[in-house]
């Protein structure tokens, strides 16, 4: 994997799938590995696609000072692979837990960040998140799916604070839009792929400063896509489009049957929306 080298001197990795310009990947979970975006449904063939490890994830170094997995502490890291990248703007792509890593990185260099594409993904750098009313509110559109009444138990046990490993293995398919068998690989790989230390550190106090970042967002100009799963929680499609909200350029686009990975679900709608929104012009037009 190639790696460059952070600002405190921690060695960061990435991956490097398909051709073409550039789009910055950020990854979620949060402190997951970015092997699990794969190839974004097959993004890679529109886009060369930079998957971020973020420090103390896969190919990454593990930092010296913890604090720094703080998210806002990790918006050095971004810049720093922008520059190693040479790019003067970035077209940035981030998932789930990344998106506040996206916002804020956008917040603090608005000048550097050509388009932003923020898929199902958290915005407490914007000071809007999901509720544990969002996830019952989700949950109950799968109440006709087979594993519908023992995953249900288990996110009740989940809210109550009593959560069990098996618990959290249990909720898995509200996080897919199909429980096939390839969402359950993908859902099985996510503890070995995650740093869960680092994960309690990510959105601790300071972390985030929505005021801030909503005013200096408020009159920025870049494009910016929010792509949201019809049966997905974090965020809800209304929850999104209230995301949406915050920018004079944003789009919501939400894909109808998909949950928390929507390049999974539907690898060419996904791919096909993403695509165009990255390939439109300055003026925000798609090129005909």
């Amino acid at each position: 994997m190639p790696t460059f080298t952070a600002d405190d001197g921690t060695e960061l990795a990435y991956r490097v799938v398909g051709d073409g310009t550039p789009l910055l990947c950020l990854p979620g979970g949060p402190m997951r590995a970015s092997t699990y975006l794969g190839d974004l449904g097959g993004l890679s063939k529109h886009r060369r696609l930079i998957l971020l490890d973020l420090r103390g994830t896969g190919g990454s170094g593990i930092p010296a000072d913890p604090s720094t997995y703080r998210c806002d502490r990790q918006v050095a890291d971004v810049e720093a692979l922008r520059i190693h990248l040479g790019l003067d703007r970035a077209d940035v792509l981030a998932h789930s837990a990344g998106g506040d890593l996206a916002l804020s990185y956008a917040a603090r260099a608005p000048h550097r960040v050509r388009t932003l594409t923020l898929v199902t993904a958290r915005a407490r750098a914007l000071g809007i998140d999901f509720t544990e009313a969002h996830r019952r509110e989700a949950a109950a559109l799968r109440s006709a799916e087979p594993w519908f009444e023992a995953a249900y138990d288990a996110y009740e046990a989940v809210w109550s604070g009593s959560a069990t490993d098996d618990d959290w293995d249990a909720i898995a398919p509200f996080f897919y839009g199909r429980w096939d068998d390839a969402a359950r690989v993908h859902a099985a790989s996510e503890v070995a792929q995650t740093n869960e230390p680092a994960a309690e550190i990510y959105a601790s106090p300071g972390a985030f400063a929505p005021a801030t970042a909503s005013a200096t967002l408020a009159g920025w100009d870049a494009p910016v896509l929010v792509l949201a799963g019809g049966r997905d929680s974090g965020p809800l499609p209304r929850v999104a489009a209230a995301v949406a909200e915050r920018f004079p350029r944003a789009e919501l686009a939400v894909q109808p049957d998909a949950g928390h990975y929507p390049w999974l679900d539907d690898p060419l709608r996904f791919r096909e929306t993403v695509a165009a929104f990255l390939t439109q012009d300055a003026s925000g037009r798609s090129p005909v």
